[in-house]
């Protein structure tokens, strides 16, 4: 029975029963805009012991939040819209040679961000790829079925059929600097087969060494030219520059190491912490059914899964190698040799999600010229209202920026049958707490952090070290600058207060106060100033830009009466969110941001 089950997972999609279908949207409500982290399991989780207050929604209170929103939210939509015209804004002419004629209703479009033009120009290309892809693993695994080929063979052309797709779509984007990145991918395999001889200690910080050591010397090096490691080699460095050898679709190769170094770490560990439990006790039998996703992170795989085939398979899984998301080995691995159950309909309706997010963008980049206004520094006499909203949309803008990739790229995993964790399971404006906030942002990479380095180093009971371990290591991770080294340090300073407030009126104790959510709602409006301080820095305009924003807003009366009505209103919003969660518990589901 467990191989028929395995064999119909086998299937490119698995179908799903339209009452299943319309008893989930009725089940969920309101809160089916919450992101599932994974889209082969339900969003509900066992109930806590907890009590959850009955619903507020409709209580007068309430009704007084909703006018503040509907009220605040059209004109902090209206600002920098007003702002990116040339009526309104005194500073067009500063900006305007950053836009580019677009395609909604005549308007000119922004085109002032590197990244985001970087993967719109692709977009076309990566769709047809992943049509292709998507219609090759279809073909060869509805023939499989017609052949009636058994669990093992299935797995197999499974497999060549991954290895086959990674060689040709890691050769198109990186071409003859590709074997810079084998050799890369070799010498972490062998040091972490041979580092199991020493002693636990020593064995991780070699993994860690040698991986650190080589994400420094690729970024330092600009890709460490072929010339840099033998002068007979400079020939195919101007063959490259003279375009007479191919260097690929992304031939700064480079950029995207720092999620392939990852992926190293992560199967050397596991690697590791699996060899040491073979040593210390008998293997046991993997659990019958589908393992859900914390299971399959955490329980160690046989060794002979830690194979050099499974690992090329993991590094250059083609659907996840440019930006992830980030998936642990053993849970690769895990879904390598047991397929997911993944439902047309749900990954219909991802889709649809992703094409919404793009016409979203595409309406930001038409209506709102923020990005470009950040870029020229186009800010000049310019009220703190209107400050504060370039600011908001440019985190609005970074969000959406980083959030299509991630989607994209776990659509064309989804749709050969892979479930990699989800980013981003937050809007940008849907977080009030920075522990939660770094969880549920980049939540694939904070899975990994808390895996290899968290809980290694003390989690929870050392907490404020492991913080600033963390966020200096994502810093770095990053960008070798000071600009995120800063954005680290201040995010780790923020984090400090909120868990001291944790610690002074803990809900377990105040909770059932009627003055506590109230409490709780002033200090997540002060986590919110904090936090989008702390993201300025980091992703916008840096400090020089930070100081200038707070400035304006400290210095002058304009500034200080801005605040004064700015904090009323996010504590209007942090009570609609604490209420979203409170819903949510209802509905038994649980999330930790």
């Amino acid at each position: 029975m467990e191989e028929d089950s395995v064999r119909a997972r086998l299937m490119p999609l698995e179908t799903e029963r339209e009452g299943d279908a319309r008893s989930r949207w009725q089940r969920r409500g309101i809160t089916l805009l919450t992101v599932d982290p994974y889209i082969t399991e339900g969003p509900e989780a066992p109930a806590k012991n907890e009590p959850v207050p009955p619903p507020r929604w409709w209580t007068r209170e309430f009704l007084v939040y909703f006018v503040v929103l509907f009220t605040i939210g059209p004109y902090m939509v209206w600002v920098p819209m007003r702002l990116s015209t040339p009526e309104g804004n005194p500073n067009f002419d500063a900006f305007a040679h950053r836009l580019v004629p677009g395609w909604m209703q005549g308007r000119m479009r922004d085109n002032s961000d590197y990244q985001y033009r970087l993967f719109r120009n692709y977009l076309p290309m990566i769709f047809l790829l992943m049509s292709v892809y998507v219609a090759l693993a279809w073909s060869v695994k509805g023939a499989a079925h017609l052949l009636r080929c058994t669990l093992a063979q299935r797995l197999a052309v499974r497999q060549v059929l991954w290895g086959a797709m990674g060689v040709v779509c890691v050769g198109a984007m990186h071409g003859s600097n590709a074997p810079k990145l084998l050799a890369l991918a070799l010498g972490n395999y062998a040091l972490a087969r041979q580092s199991t001889r020493l002693v636990p200690w020593a064995a991780r910080a070699a993994v860690w060494v040698y991986n650190c050591a080589m994400l420094f010397l690729v970024f330092y090096t600009a890709g460490v030219p072929y010339a840099r490691i033998a002068p007979s080699l400079a020939w195919l460095v101007r063959a490259q520059l003279t375009q007479d050898a191919y260097a690929g679709l992304l031939p700064r190769w480079y950029i995207n190491y720092n999620f392939s170094m990852l992926r190293f770490v992560s199967y050397a560990l596991d690697y590791q912490w699996a060899k040491a439990q073979a040593a210390q006790e008998t293997p046991r039998e993997l659990a019958p059914g589908v393992p859900d996703a914390r299971t399959r992170m955490r329980q160690h795989r046989a060794l002979q899964e830690y194979g050099m085939r499974a690992y090329l398979l993991y590094i250059f899984y083609p659907p996840l190698f440019i930006a992830g998301p980030i998936m642990t080995f053993n849970d690769f691995a895990a879904q390598l040799r047991r397929p997911l159950p993944v439902r047309v309909t749900r990954v219909v309706m991802y889709a649809v999600h992703c094409a919404l997010l793009l016409l979203a963008m595409e309406f930001l980049l038409h209506y709102m010229y923020i990005n470009a206004i950040k870029n020229a520094h186009a800010w000049a006499n310019h009220t703190p209202m209107e400050l504060s909203m370039i600011g908001f949309w440019n985190l609005m803008f970074v969000w959406l920026k980083l959030l299509l990739p991630w989607r994209v790229f776990r659509l064309w995993a989804l749709l050969d049958g892979v479930d990699p964790p989800e980013n981003m399971i937050r809007a940008m404006f849907n977080n009030y707490s920075a522990m939660g906030f770094w969880r549920s942002w980049h939540r694939s990479y904070n899975l990994w952090i808390v895996r290899y380095i968290y809980i290694p180093v003390g989690g929870s009971r050392n907490l404020l070290p492991a913080v600033l371990l963390v966020f200096t290591f994502v810093a770095l991770w990053h960008d070798l600058s000071f600009t995120l080294l800063a954005w680290a340090w201040l995010i780790t300073l923020f984090i400090a207060p909120e868990a001291a407030a944790r610690y002074v009126l803990p809900s377990r104790t105040y909770g059932a106060r009627p003055w506590y959510r109230h409490v709780c709602a002033l200090g997540g409006a002060l986590n919110v100033l904090m936090m989008t301080t702390a993201n300025l820095v980091g992703f916008v305009v840096g400090v020089d830009g930070v100081k200038y924003l707070w400035s304006q807003l400290v210095r002058s009366r304009a500034g200080m009466l801005f605040l004064a009505e700015a904090i009323p209103t996010l504590f209007v919003g942090v009570q609609l969110m604490f209420e979203y969660r409170a819903e949510e518990l209802r509905r038994n589901i649980q999330r930790k941001c």
